[in-house]
């Protein structure tokens, strides 16, 4: 596969782009997966006030074209040598802009912002709360329908769009008017960047990113006009949603207009930045799962095709939808893995959590760490505190250390016990990257704990791989997934260690003491706060 050029033949390269929440990269990849030229910038996040987060629509766009240039640059190929164009983004976070004029009505308000907590307070508080959970409860009471008693349990969230949309309906009257007008468009960074790169022709987005906004219903594959009713959103329905989701590889998403790039390149996938790097991770069978432990942690478990209904909080999302295909995944998350590592950092630590554990101490001294910012799946107390528990006049920084590594490994720990007690699915393989995954104590204690082994890849940015390997098979640059499979590379596998754990999550002697003060740790924290 190649371009025929001044008579001889130029290899062909997929060029794949990954939107995080610090940073932009992008990688030029050849038909061995190896990276042929990068380039990265960072994502400037705006604090206007206490609590909102935000970034500046433009200022993405520019360094999104600024890191494609770059990377072909630095490959020393040409842009007309790029078969096909991957995009892998953060999911959550949105804008929305002029239909006319293609001007953003404001900044992207990210996932992490919480300018709508108080109106997420009032919902979860609410009188219809109450009724729908009643309702949900008596319908699970005569079907037995398990997803009846999920919908009893749900509470709302601030990384959900739905009611940071809502805020911004109720606080910007510019915006609701352009609404009511029919003027304007709604998306998460996917669309944004699909609508800038065909110049307005396209404004659509992917099932991944779709199914992670609360506004999508995985189940019926999506948008969900009853939520839309629910919070009050029926213009956002009617009008500003994108027009339609896609699923490549049968239909691309359009192309990238020349006066950008200079030449056209195929836009083959968009996927949200989890699901992205579990088909990155090659984590294609039922019962294959992922961690991804960097700023947060997450765990996904392929489900198959049928989306898991939980009562644990574990979240339902579309994987990837490829041609008829659709694949979902259940997810449990922490939001504070790499947020926990940087505190350790700042009590002058910087670089004890990569010492390998020996170099560290035997123990945490007696000392247990629950985390910070609330516990999701399957405590979901957004009330809960950080602190340390067990300390000692012999506690050392050491100690305090290990015990946040320990705590990373006890959470990975917990995600997995839920996902065995509610899939019932047998696990087949686990991998693990991100970040913090460099950290072998991290991995080897994961590993113990599960009783399974835990493969870490050599590469560490998989979301831009998966989007790359998703893009290269709409346009058979590679044949099929098995063929994906050879190409995957490994650094390390973790082999359990006697005395830990065994397969099925259980406990044995050797940590299960320690374990039993961090579950009670964590069930002492909760609760703290008077306002969630």
């Amino acid at each position: 596969m190649g371009t025929q050029r001044n008579g001889f033949k130029k290899e062909n390269y997929i060029i794949s782009v990954d939107v995080g929440t610090t940073s932009i990269r992008c990688h030029v990849y050849d038909k061995e997966a190896q990276i042929r030229g990068s380039c990265v910038t960072k994502v400037n996040l705006l604090y206007p006030e206490p609590g909102m987060v935000e970034l500046d629509p433009e200022e993405l766009w520019m360094g999104f074209v600024k890191v494609v240039k770059g990377a072909v640059q630095d490959s020393g190929f040409q842009m007309c040598q790029m078969e096909a164009l991957g995009i892998s983004t953060q999911r959550g976070t949105f804008t929305t802009w002029d239909r006319k004029t293609g001007v953003p009505f404001h900044n992207f308000i990210s996932w992490q912002d919480l300018r709508a907590a108080d109106l997420v307070r009032s919902w979860n508080n609410s009188c219809t709360m109450k009724a729908l959970h009643g309702v949900a409860k008596a319908l699970h009471f005569l079907s037995r329908n398990k997803r009846f008693l999920a919908a009893s349990l749900i509470v709302f969230s601030t990384q959900h769009v739905t009611l940071r949309l809502a805020w911004a309906l109720q606080n910007w009257k510019r915006l609701s008017e352009a609404v009511a007008q029919g003027n304007c468009c709604f998306g998460t960074i996917d669309t944004w960047l699909l609508y800038k790169l065909t110049k307005g022709l396209v404004h659509a987005t992917d099932y991944s990113n779709a199914s992670a906004t609360g506004i999508f219903d995985s189940y019926q594959v999506g948008f969900s006009p009853f939520k839309c009713v629910l919070f009050f959103l029926v213009p956002v329905y009617s009008y500003i949603l994108p027009f339609h989701t896609h699923s490549p590889p049968r239909h691309h998403f359009g192309s990238t207009d020349t006066s950008i790039f200079g030449v056209s390149i195929p836009i083959m996938s968009v996927m949200a930045d989890q699901q992205a790097a579990m088909f990155g991770e090659c984590c294609f069978d039922v019962g294959d799962v992922k961690i991804t432990m960097g700023t947060g942690t997450f765990m996904n478990i392929n489900t198959g095709s049928q989306p898991h209904t939980s009562v644990s909080g574990l979240y339902p999302v579309v994987g990837w939808k490829i041609g008829p295909e659709v694949v979902y995944l259940a997810e449990g998350n922490a939001a504070d893995t790499g947020t926990a590592i940087k505190w350790a950092q700042k009590l002058g630590e910087s670089d004890r959590w990569h010492i390998p554990v020996m170099a560290l101490c035997r123990d945490s001294g007696g000392g247990t760490f629950p985390r910070i910012n609330g516990r999701r799946a399957p405590l979901n107390d957004p009330k809960a505190c950080a602190s340390f528990m067990g300390l000692k006049p012999s506690t050392t920084k050491s100690h305090l250390v290990r015990a946040i590594l320990e705590s990373i490994a006890f959470r990975n720990k917990q995600l997995y016990e839920t996902m065995l007690r509610e899939t019932h699915i047998p696990i087949t393989k686990i991998r693990a990257d991100g970040g913090v995954g460099t950290n072998d104590f991290v991995m080897q204690l994961t590993a113990d704990l599960f009783g399974r082994k835990v493969s870490r890849p050599t590469r560490h940015e998989m979301s831009c791989l998966g989007a790359a390997f998703v893009a290269g098979l709409g346009v058979g640059y590679w044949r099929s997934r098995e063929e994906l499979k050879k190409l995957q590379s490994t650094d390390c596998v973790f082999l359990p260690r006697n005395g830990y754990g065994t397969a099925d999550g259980k406990m044995t002697d050797q940590y299960g003491q320690v374990i039993q003060s961090w579950e009670r740790a964590l069930q002492r924290s909760m609760n703290w706060y008077s306002k969630a």
